[in-house]
């Protein structure tokens, strides 16, 4: 990858994919199954340049547009194609790791796929509370155990990093269950803020999980 990720460069234009209820977080690994045409042409085009894609969310309360294209968060995770399986009738598996937090300025629409202008965003250290990390990492620890409960083939690692911003970003993208609760963590540049909201979404999830077995 040649792209240049600094907090301000400037891609300018990136392949746009669209999805319910999917966030990317840089750091994170996501496996997405490419069987669209359209998206068959964006993953061969990426494959032909950068190897870059932008992972962007459709909000339950999307509009369209003329186009027939449902609206986007301007916020978005940029993912580098890492691994590609390409199958015989012209569908792709691939492997997408996170990369960057983008701002978004979607481009004029040219067929097959949606593109945008995008700027990486970078993370602001207020000063986080070291205490307040030590609770997201057990409160995660919890999360996933109950979460293996009911999945068995679930797997989560904490990152091997102990930067709090790699800590919350691997816990957001792995364990908060509800799209658009990952979608406010990931527009949370302040990295104390975010891991604050991390815990506070994962703790009412472990609540969740635990009234939930009390009623069974």
């Amino acid at each position: 990858m040649t792209c240049p990720l600094q907090p301000g460069s400037v891609i300018a234009e990136v392949p746009v994919f669209p999805l319910p209820q999917v966030v990317l977080f840089p750091g994170a690994v996501m496996p997405l199954h490419i069987f669209e045409p359209r998206y068959r042409s964006m993953t061969r085009d990426a494959l032909a340049t950068t190897r870059l894609l932008c992972v962007t969310l459709i909000p339950e309360d999307h509009d369209v547009d003329g186009f027939g294209q449902p609206g986007i968060a301007e916020v978005a995770g940029l993912g580098e194609i890492v691994r590609c399986d390409a199958l015989p009738d012209g569908r792709f598996n691939i492997l997408v790791e996170g990369r960057a937090r983008l701002k978004l300025e979607e481009l004029p629409f040219k067929r097959p796929y949606r593109r945008a202008r995008a700027t990486v965003l970078g993370s602001n250290d207020s000063g986080v509370d070291a205490a307040c990390v030590r609770c997201l990492i057990s409160t995660a620890t919890r999360v996933a155990g109950a979460v293996r409960k009911c999945h068995p083939s679930f797997r989560f690692c904490l990152p091997e990093s102990d930067d709090p911003a790699v800590i919350a970003d691997a816990c957001a993208h792995y364990l908060v269950l509800d799209g658009s609760e990952r979608q406010k963590l990931l527009e949370t540049l302040d990295v104390a803020e975010r891991v604050q909201k991390c815990l506070e979404t994962l703790l009412a999830q472990q609540a969740a999980f635990c009234g939930n077995e009390t009623m069974h």
